[in-house]
């Protein structure tokens, strides 16, 4: 029997496996019933998301007690240590319902001014990206590999991904279209499995406006330790949310943002 208490990327794996487990039996399963959050426009939500964060906060409670928790489903829940698992369970829940293998299970610890670890699971295809000081790797069909983002390229031969076309305000949109009509590619509806494209070398840049905390605090850990930067669209802090810049390299950070501080 094990006497020493899990080390916190273990707890991180652990709430991985926890949210795999409880997710899997729903995808792409018919009569799933979803709920929107919004009584105008549609913010869905379903039973794997909420038993998903369940199970997560079950364990931290026993393996993480003095912890705060953030979660998308249940809000926060305040710790004693100065620490908090900020957790969505089902980032993309869009894609979810829609049978598209591009949500995933965002797993952060934040202390102080930001995330210091971070998961992102993809159950379907098996694939989890995991990223904190020191170390970043990634497990899945191809075995375990390191994680680096790309080299510094020119924005002309750059890939660029969003989740929604309209990105966000028109303002906002219009910014964004001024940085994706300088790259050689932009694509479009990957939810968080973009930012561990970026963390794992296939793209070079995601560009996103509206986001909360949960969604992007756990891509930030990964994509730091991969070698990327992550900022809002003026080069502060984007742990917070809202309009967020993630970046292969700062090379290629610095030529999108001089076109986002354009707006």
């Amino acid at each position: 029997m094990r006497n020493t208490p899990l080390s916190d990327l273990e707890v991180a794996e652990l709430l991985a496996d926890a949210a795999r487990a409880a997710i899997l039996p729903h995808f792409r399963q018919a009569g799933l019933e979803t709920e929107s959050k919004l009584e105008a426009g549609f913010d869905p939500v379903t039973v794997a998301d909420r038993a998903a964060e369940e199970v997560m906060r079950d364990l931290l409670s026993t393996h993480r007690p003095a912890d705060g928790i953030w979660g998308e489903e249940f809000g926060q829940s305040a710790g004693k240590s100065g620490r908090t698992w900020v957790l969505d369970p089902i980032d993309g829940t869009r894609g979810f319902i829609s049978g598209t293998p591009t949500w995933g299970v965002l797993i952060a610890l934040t202390e102080g001014a930001g995330p210091v670890l971070g998961v992102i699971d993809q159950p379907y295809i098996g694939e989890r990206f995991v990223g904190m000081a020191g170390m970043a790797h990634a497990t899945g069909p191809a075995g375990k590999m390191p994680l680096r983002t790309r080299p510094t390229r020119s924005l002309d031969q750059a890939i660029l991904f969003t989740t929604f076309p309209e990105v966000g305000t028109a303002e906002e949109g219009a910014a964004f279209r001024a940085v994706s009509d300088r790259v050689k590619l932009t694509r479009y509806g990957m939810d968080c499995y973009a930012y561990a494209l970026l963390a794992a070398g296939q793209v070079d840049l995601v560009i996103e406006a509206g986001l909360n905390a949960y969604d992007i605090q756990a891509p930030i850990a990964v994509i730091e330790a991969a070698g990327g930067v992550v900022t809002d669209w003026r080069g502060g802090p984007a742990h917070h949310g809202g309009r967020v810049l993630a970046a292969a390299n700062a090379d290629i950070q610095a030529s999108a943002l001089e076109i986002l501080r354009r707006f």
